[in-house]
């Protein structure tokens, strides 16, 4: 009996013993690392060693994104920014869709500024550059005349990230944006993910906790020219934004606080229409954008169980290139390129006026000033979940 027993103790044993190693090896697949590259190109022609550095005691490299189809998104930590996206057209040739630069110095000399960019604490305005949670008003960086714009001062946009992980498939970012930075209450806890998958679909996620009540609004900035970057303006591209109303705006480019109809207004694009048919428009709203720069309430009837739904979809007619825009967010902010000046960026090209548009998927402009909005807080306790995909394909 005692040779049965002792013989069942060391059965259990080395089972316990497999688990376990099973179990770490699983965690250690969870957190892999692949050491990116510092030598060579990546496919976009950027040089890996172009974009090596050490800034406030946080390397900084490129990161590449791949899948099966040839697809390629690189990024940089610095301001997770996406520097590239290689996408296919009709005939199967890649060309780089995003606006950025070939270097890391130029990102940090503030040109372009949110070229690709991660944007937080609090994408979009936020008027007088304040709010108040509980009766304690927060004073933000007035960075946008009065008005506070994309984080303040130094956002997002403007540190470098941690990676916790990275493949090839898929790239985490982590970042603890400490108590009142820029003016926000909170240690706020932030990780970001983006995958890439072979129906050449980049998925971004973010999640964020708090130890305090604040506000947040996390979006992702890249400029898009399905001609590709660089190849001209985006006014003979064609938009459908899947929205029966949108946020008129003061001319700070506040929200009123009313939701408007887009029917017979340049505002309409719930069916595909050329982003150039009414961009000079006598509106008062185009006015006062210089153009398209307004937030849009997506409609919500085709919400999956991630409560995801299409916001937009954006067809380049020459490439064939189309790119679809999901998101579990309420509103979606159309730019134009009405502010943009001039400049040279990857490969020297030029990137004129209104030369790309932005896509942010987004809580509404002023939320934390507008009971009306749908609320921006998070509470201590709660965990903030938004996600954007930007999905391409091609029409023949």
């Amino acid at each position: 009996m005692k040779k049965l027993y002792s013989l069942i103790f060391h059965s259990l044993v080395i089972i316990i013993s497999i688990s376990a190693c099973r179990e770490k090896t699983q965690n250690k697949t969870e957190i892999s690392m692949e050491e990116p590259n510092t030598t060579g190109t990546t496919v976009s022609g950027l040089s890996f060693n172009d974009f090596v550095d050490t800034l406030n005691g946080i390397p900084v490299k490129l990161y590449v994104l791949k899948n099966n189809n040839g697809v390629e998104a690189t990024f940089t930590n610095y301001g997770q920014r996406m520097v590239s996206l290689m996408v296919p057209d009709k005939n199967g040739d890649l060309t780089d869709v995003v606006q950025g630069f070939s270097t890391l110095e130029e990102y940090k000399s503030g040109k372009g500024r949110f070229f690709g960019a991660m944007v937080g604490r609090y994408g979009n305005r936020i008027a007088n550059a304040g709010f108040t949670i509980d009766g304690t008003t927060y004073e933000l960086a007035k960075n946008n005349g009065e008005n506070h714009l994309h984080g303040g001062n130094v956002g997002f946009e403007s540190v470098v990230w941690e990676v916790l992980s990275a493949t090839d498939k898929h790239i985490r970012f982590h970042r603890i944006s400490p108590d009142m930075e820029e003016g926000y209450p909170g240690n706020l806890d932030v990780k970001v993910d983006y995958t890439l998958d072979d129906d050449n679909a980049l998925r971004i996620e973010y999640t964020a906790t708090t130890d305090k009540k604040t506000h947040v609004n996390l979006t992702h900035h890249s400029y898009f020219n399905l001609k590709g970057a660089g190849n001209g303006n985006i006014l003979d591209h064609l938009l459908m934004l899947n929205a029966d109303t949108y946020t008129p705006v003061d001319k700070g480019l506040i929200p009123l606080g009313n939701i408007a109809a887009v029917a017979a207004s340049p505002f309409d694009f719930r069916t595909l229409k050329l982003i150039g048919q009414d961009v000079d428009s006598d509106h008062e709203q185009i006015q006062l954008g210089g153009g398209y720069d307004h937030n849009f309430v997506i409609n919500t009837k085709f919400t999956d169980e991630e409560g995801i739904s299409l916001a937009a979809r954006v067809t380049e007619p020459v490439s064939g290139r189309v790119m679809e825009v999901l998101t579990n967010e309420p509103g979606v902010q159309f730019y134009g390129g009405n502010f943009q000046d001039s400049l040279r960026g990857k490969q020297k090209k030029l990137y004129e006026y209104r030369g790309a548009l932005c896509l942010e998927t987004q809580h509404f402009p002023n939320s934390p000033n507008q009971d009306n909005f749908p609320s921006t807080l998070l509470v201590p306790g709660d965990s903030y979940k938004s996600i954007c995909i930007y999905k391409f394909s091609t029409a023949q």
